[in-house]
C-alpha cells in the first residue's frame, strides 16, 4: 500500500422549494507535500434561512475553510489548524453580520467539515448539517445536530456560525476503514431521506456514487422537503497508510557522507573542522560556497545507518528547524544546492555553550541569569506557536554568542504535532532527550509515560534556572522510571545557596513540580516570579525541614536530649 489516500467523490444539490439554493459545499485534495501532511478537507454548509447573506454566509464558510486550512503552518495538529481558522472565520461572520446587515442574523451558517489525514478522520461540526458514516450495510450519523426545541412541534438552531462572537465547535477523531463511506447532508435532505433508503441505495447501485447522491436528493424532494437539498459523498478508497520497505527505502535515498576532516569538500563546503562529535552525529564548521560565509554541518552517524527510527529523527531535526524563526533560535540554512548525501546546514554561531558558561562564571549574578533564561524563554515561545516542542533543552543546548544573544540548538528530540499526526510504520521506543533535565511524565506510571507538553520544556527551562542559581539539580540524576518518582522531594534550593531568596526558591519549587497542572502554565508567569516577589512564596508556606533542614535536625537533636535528660533525673528521683 502507497501512502497517498485515494478517494471517490459524488455531490448533487438543488434549491428544492426555494428560489435561491443556499447551501454550500466542496472537497480539496491538495498536491504532495500538503497531501501528505494536511490531509484532504471536506465541507458542507447551510447558510440560515432566516439571516439576511445566508449564501455568502455558506460560501465564506466553505471557501474558508477549503483554502484557509491549508495555509496554517504544516507543523501544527489538525485540531489547531481548523480551530484556529473556525473561530476566526466566526467572528469575520460575525463582524460583517452587524456591519453589513446591523444584525447578528446578518451572516449565519451551520458547517460540517472532516480532514481525512493518515487514516484519521478529523470532525468539525457546528449546526445541523450532518456527516453520515456508511459502513458494512450500517448508516450512522457520527455528527449531532445543534437543535433546541419551540413552541409546537418546532425546534430551531442552537448553534451556528456567525451567530455570536464565540461559538463552540465539536470535534471528534474516527479511525477510518477503506470502503468507509461518509455522507455530508443538509436538513433539507436528512430530516426527510430515512437511513433505510439511503442503505437500499447503496445495496442497489453499487459503486455508481452519482446515482446514489442523485436517488437521495429525488427521495427528499418526493417527500415535500421545504428547504434546500445537498448531498455530498465521499468514499475511502485507500486510506493511505505507509509500509516499512517503503518508508525504509524514502529515508535511504541520500547516502551518509564520508568521515570529514580539514581541506575536505562536500557539496562545495570546503571543511574547517570538526565542531563536534558524538556517537550520534557530527558537527563541522566550513565555508560556503557562497561568499565563504561559516557555516555549520550536522551529519548522521554511520553507527545508525541501518536505523530508520533514526534517519526519520535526522530527517525531521532539519523539517522543524527550517519552520522556526527566531533570534534566539539557531538557524537552517535553505540551500537550494541539490544533495548528493544525508545532511543539513546551519548558521554557524560563534560563541561557547550555556554549560561552558556556568563553569567561566561560578559567582553567578542574579541579574545575568535573569536574562539569560529570558531568551531563552523567547526561544522555547517559537517552537510552542509552531505547535512543537524542544523535548531537550539542557545547558549543552544553548549557545551564547559573542554579542550575549543565545540561539537554542539541537533539533533531535523536537515533537511536531503535525507531523505526529501521520502514521509511520516506525516506532520511538523511548524519549530522545537528557534525564537530568526531562520531566517525569515522560517515566510517570499515571502518565503512562506520554509524550510531553509545553509543561515539560517549561520543567526544563526550571531544571536550568535551579541549576545556574545552585549548580545543582533539583532531584539530581532524574527519573530512571515510574518507582524512582515516590522516593524523590524537591531540594530547596536555599540548602544549596541560602543568598537565594524565599520566594525565588517558591518559583523554582513551582517550575519543577512533579505534578505538570501544578507548574507555570506559561514562561511569562514563572520569569515575573524571578523578579518580583511572589507572597504565595513566603517562611509561612515552607516547613522548617524544608527550608532549613541543618538547624531543623540541631533543633531536633536538642529537644531529645532536654527529654532524655529530664526522663533521667524523674528515674534518679
Amino acid at each position: 500500500m502507497g501512502n497517498t489516500a485515494r478517494i471517490s467523490i459524488s455531490q448533487c444539490s438543488e434549491a428544492g422549494a426555494k428560489d435561491v439554493n443556499e447551501d454550500s459545499f466542496g472537497v480539496l485534495i491538495p498536491d504532495e507535500p500538503l497531501l501528505t501532511i494536511k490531509g484532504i478537507a471536506m465541507v458542507v454548509a447551510d447558510g440560515m434561512s432566516g439571516s439576511n447573506a445566508a449564501k455568502e454566509a455558506s460560501e465564506s464558510c466553505v471557501k474558508s475553510f477549503l483554502t484557509d486550512y491549508y495555509s496554517t503552518p504544516d507543523s501544527w495538529s489538525v485540531k489547531s489548524s481548523a480551530h484556529n481558522i473556525l473561530t476566526a472565520l466566526n467572528r469575520w461572520l460575525y463582524g460583517q453580520g452587524y456591519a453589513q446587515h446591523g444584525s447578528n442574523r446578518g451572516m449565519v451558517s451551520t458547517l460540517s467539515a472532516l480532514v481525512l489525514k493518515s487514516g484519521i478522520a478529523h470532525v468539525f461540526h457546528v449546526g445541523d448539517t450532518r456527516i453520515t458514516r456508511f459502513r458494512e450495510d450500517v448508516v450512522e450519523p457520527i455528527t449531532n445536530d445543534h437543535r433546541v426545541p419551540g413552541r409546537g412541534d418546532k425546534d430551531y438552531l442552537g448553534r451556528a456560525m456567525g451567530i455570536d462572537l464565540n461559538v463552540e465547535i465539536d470535534y471528534q477523531t474516527i479511525l477510518v476503514e477503506a470502503g468507509d463511506i461518509f455522507i455530508f447532508t443538509t436538513d433539507g435532505i436528512h430530516d426527510f431521506v430515512s437511513s433505510s433508503f439511503i442503505s437500499k441505495r447503496f445495496r442497489m447501485r453499487g459503486e455508481n456514487l452519482n446515482a446514489i447522491a442523485r436517488d437521495i436528493v429525488d427521495e427528499a424532494l418526493s417527500n415535500d422537503s421545504p428547504d434546500n437539498v445537498t448531498c455530498q459523498i465521499v468514499r475511502i478508497d485507500d486510506v493511505g497508510h505507509e509500509d516499512i520497505d517503503t518508508h525504509t527505502r524514502k529515508l535511504s535515498e541520500l547516502p551518509f557522507p564520508p568521515e570529514l576532516s580539514s581541506g575536505m569538500v562536500l557539496d562545495g563546503f570546503e571543511i574547517i573542522r570538526d565542531l563536534h562529535v558524538s556517537s550520534r552525529s557530527q558537527v563541522y564548521l566550513a565555508t560556503s560556497p557562497h561568499q565563504g560565509v561559516k557555516v555549520a554541518i550536522k551529519t548522521p552517524s554511520v553507527n545508525y545507518v541501518d536505523d530508520p527510527a533514526y534517519l526519520d529523527h535526522f530527517q525531521r531535526e532539519e523539517w522543524a528547524a527550517k519552520r522556526i524563526n527566531s533570534p534566539y533560535v539557531v538557524k537552517i540554512h535553505d540551500e537550494s544546492r541539490p544533495k548528493t548525501f544525508l545532511y543539513y546546514v546551519m548558521e554557524y554561531v560563534e560563541g561557547q555553550t550555556l554549560r561552558q558558561w556556568m563553569r567561566d562564571n561560578p559567582d553567578r549574578e542574579l541579574a545575568a541569569i535573569r536574562d539569560i533564561l529570558g531568551q531563552v524563554a523567547k526561544g522555547l515561545r517559537a517552537f510552542h506557536r509552531k505547535e512543537m516542542l524542544h523535548q531537550d533543552l539542557k545547558p549543552e543546548n544553548i549557545i551564547i554568542d559573542i554579542n550575549g544573544t543565545i540561539k537554542i540548538i539541537d533539533f533531535g528530540s523536537v515533537k511536531i504535532a503535525g507531523i505526529e499526526e501521520i502514521s509511520s510504520p516506525i516506532m520511538d521506543v523511548e524519549h530522545p532527550g537528557t534525564r537530568s533535565y526531562s520531566a517525569p511524565e515522560f517515566v510517570s506510571e499515571d502518565e503512562g509515560g506520554k509524550a510531553g507538553t509545553k509543561y515539560s520544556d517549561r520543567y526544563s527551562i526550571g531544571v536550568i534556572a535551579y541549576e545556574m542559581l545552585t549548580g545543582k539539580l533539583p532531584y539530581g540524576d532524574g527519573f530512571a522510571n515510574h518507582r524512582s518518582l515516590r522516593k524523590l522531594q524537591y531540594k530547596p534550593a536555599r540548602r544549596y545557596n541560602p543568598k537565594i531568596p524565599d520566594w525565588i526558591d517558591g518559583a523554582l519549587a513551582k517550575s519543577v513540580h512533579l505534578v505538570p497542572a501544578q507548574r507555570y502554565d506559561s514562561l511569562s508567569a514563572f520569569l515575573e516570579d524571578l523578579s518580583n516577589p511572589n507572597p504565595k512564596f513566603t517562611y509561612q508556606d515552607v516547613p522548617l525541614i524544608e527550608r532549613d533542614p541543618k538547624n531543623f535536625w540541631k533543633f531536633v537533636a536538642f529537644a531529645l536530649l532536654a527529654a532524655n535528660l529530664f526522663l533521667l533525673n524523674l528515674l534518679f528521683a
